[in-house]
């Protein structure tokens, strides 16, 4: 595994030749990219483990920059023009996350009311006109705003057209394969009876239809007037 901080190094003369990179004194990379007019932050191994960046043009770090530097144990982002807008607050975040890492806390060049100020003592209601993401834009506003309206009168509208419903059962009609004797429970209704000679005797009755024909009426009346049901003889 030995040649893993070696390829790393070589990633990174590639990228930039303005950085210099050697081992460590233990198992990292100690790169060096102070005095080199740097205006971006080049691509630097996970495996770095001291880094300098002084005396450059940097005017912020990109976000999430730093996350991957697991190993880093020193950091010299200082004599850079930082510009104090909102695109620093990553920056400060990660400085406030890692004080013991930054012996020389960073400062603002611009703008003029933050000069000199060191990004770390920054508060975040400095920051409070900034937005947060995309999504605070006006298009994104009124986009959210017509489809949130869109689907409240969808939903009345769904409303309204199951109120305005109407079911329509057919009854009287005659299905294939369907008896009267259907109507009756087919179930044994067993009854003892004595007979002459104290002889029990059993007879099997049908029971009643279960669907009582003189309550009907008032079944379709609930029906039509709670429930908007209409019922149709066919």
């Amino acid at each position: 595994m030995l040649w893993i901080p070696w390829f790393a190094v070589l990633l990174l003369l590639l990228t930039s030749e303005s950085c210099r990179c050697s081992p460590g004194p233990s198992a990292g990379l100690w790169v060096s990219c102070a005095s080199q007019g740097l205006k971006q932050i080049p691509k630097l191994p996970t495996e770095t483990t001291e880094l300098h960046l002084q005396h450059n043009q940097l005017s912020t770090v990109p976000a999430g920059h730093f996350d991957a530097l697991r190993d880093l144990q020193l950091a010299n982002l200082s004599e850079n023009p930082f510009h104090c807008g909102c695109n620093i607050r990553y920056l400060r975040s990660w400085l406030l996350r890692n004080k013991a890492l930054v012996p020389v806390a960073p400062e603002c060049a611009s703008p003029p009311a933050l000069a000199l100020r060191s990004i770390t003592e920054l508060s975040e209601e400095e920051f409070s006109g900034c937005a947060p993401t995309l999504c605070s834009g006006l298009l994104y506003n009124c986009s959210v705003g017509l489809a949130l309206c869109g689907l409240i009168g969808l939903l009345f509208w769904c409303f309204r057209l199951a109120k305005d419903l109407t079911f329509i059962l057919g009854i009287g009609e005659r299905h294939v394969g369907l008896e009267a004797e259907s109507l009756r429970s087919l179930k044994p209704k067993h009854r003892m009876r004595i007979g002459a000679g104290s002889s029990l005797q059993r007879t099997d009755e049908l029971e009643r239809p279960l669907l009582n024909m003189e309550i009907l009426p008032q079944i379709i009346d609930a029906l039509h007037k709670q429930h908007n049901i209409k019922i149709k003889e066919t």
